[in-house]
């Protein structure tokens, strides 16, 4: 990451003050014969990743170079107006009113890396290994899985489960993501249930574990930047997809090109991105980020900034009930009458209601919730909302799922900023 946290703003000043340590921190290791840049390796796929095509004379490229379209602001190729968090590894959020269409497009998913872009994201010769506690073993190439299996293509909502540390006080550690760590596109796949299946699942599994290409930022080719899993009961259900393509093109490099896991409704880290393993085993995954307190949280309340012994989280599973509204936008100038809208979704659960107020949580109006478009999407809403004379005012969004919960207007604090699903408001200046 740029000295001191920076984000997208402060890439020209990183690279203007130290152009050889931001060649490093931000494109990976680079040798300078003749003062040139030489990019290759790790260095190479991450600029390309983030022009979002070759560089054919990469070779020539100076020392501290910044490619135009980042230096112009367009942070990442193919990524349009999301807000870079972190820029090793790349993390970047989409403001919520670009969140606004029912289905995300691509270049407005957000980007969620622990490592760096692998050095090689072409279907070319990809293969998925299937072992562990299964009766046959398996190594499937992309056109193996397309013609062995039923290709599907499903709208699934893939969270962060860290979305909303921004707002944890005290501060959470991590990536300080408002809203925007969410989208629903639409993934072509084939569903793990069905590969498992023909892999043959043991009777003693009880965790998957995924595996994927991402270089560990260290360098070191014997560490893993991520690995997680999710119990053998979830895995088999019929909406979390091996998936070759996003919104009917092929993955992007920062969304886990060539190929990824998309699991609905959990953490987003379960989505495992450059996926080549998936193992099956008979106890509970320990690889990195999925023991001590990554992906967890305090079986029990806390009070804020309380030191929790590691011994006291649990793994999260369902993400919580939350909705977003995705239009007007925060600030926005209205007249005395105007539609909103946006988006609502809990785990594996459906949404039964969707209430919002004008008055400060005062009063309540109820909103009309579309039906998912399979299990697994977000539900759009939308109301039509009037107000009774000029001035300044906030639309608080409420859901409701399947079970009865209702958003809080506050969450119990954690160390680790998980799972903030307090209700979003907008402030409207209404004229």
């Amino acid at each position: 990451m740029a000295p001191d946290g920076n984000n997208s703003k402060d890439i020209r000043k990183f690279f203007a003050e130290d152009p050889e340590k931001a060649d490093i921190e931000i494109f990976g290791r680079r040798s300078y014969p003749d003062r040139r840049g030489f990019l290759k390796g790790a260095g190479l796929a991450t600029m390309t990743a983030a022009v979002g095509m070759a560089i054919p004379f990469h070779r020539n490229i100076p020392q501290g170079f910044i490619p135009a379209a980042m230096a112009q602001g367009d942070v990442l190729a193919g990524k349009n107006g999301l807000t870079l968090l972190n820029d090793r590894p790349v993390n970047a959020e989409t403001p919520p009113e670009l969140l606004d269409d029912a289905i995300t497009p691509t270049e407005r998913h957000f980007i969620r890396n622990n490592g760096a872009v692998p050095d090689n994201t072409s279907a070319d010769g990809w293969t998925l290994t299937v072992d562990g506690l299964v009766d046959n073993p398996m190594e499937l190439s992309i056109d193996e899985l397309k013609s062995q299996f039923e290709v599907v293509t499903m709208a699934l909502t893939i969270e962060c489960g860290g979305n909303g540390r921004a707002f944890f006080d005290p501060p959470a550690s991590g990536n300080q993501w408002t809203y925007g760590a969410v989208a629903c596109s639409e993934w072509t796949g084939v569903r793990l249930k069905d590969v498992l299946e023909k892999a043959g699942v043991k009777s003693d599994v009880v965790y998957t574990a995924h595996y994927g290409a991402d270089p560990h930022l260290s360098g070191d080719p014997e560490k893993l930047p991520i690995s997680r899993g999710v119990p053998i009961d979830k895995a088999m259900t019929d909406n979390i997809l091996i998936a070759f393509q996003m919104n009917g093109a092929d993955l992007h490099p920062m969304n886990g090109a060539p190929l990824r896991l998309v699991v609905p409704g959990w953490p987003g880290s379960c989505s495992q991105k450059w996926l080549t393993r998936i193992e099956l085993r008979d106890v509970v995954h320990d690889g990195p980020k999925m023991t001590g307190t990554s992906y967890r949280v305090p079986g029990y309340p806390v009070a804020a900034g309380t030191e929790v012994p590691t011994e006291d989280f649990e793994i999260i599973e369902r993400m919580p009930v939350k909705s977003l509204v995705t239009f007007p936008a925060n600030g926005a100038e209205t007249g005395m009458s105007t539609e909103v809208r946006g988006h609502a979704w809990s785990g594996d659960r459906t949404i039964d209601r969707m209430d919002i107020s004008i008055d400060f949580g005062a009063t309540w109006q109820e909103a009309t919730v579309d039906a998912p478009v399979n299990d697994g999407a977000w539900q759009n809403w939308r109301a039509n909302v009037s107000f009774p004379e000029a001035g300044y005012y906030e639309v608080w969004a409420r859901a409701t799922d399947s079970a009865g919960v209702a958003q809080p207007f506050a969450i119990d604090w954690n160390p680790k900023g998980y799972l903030n699903n307090t209700m979003h408001r907008v402030g409207l200046k209404v004229s």
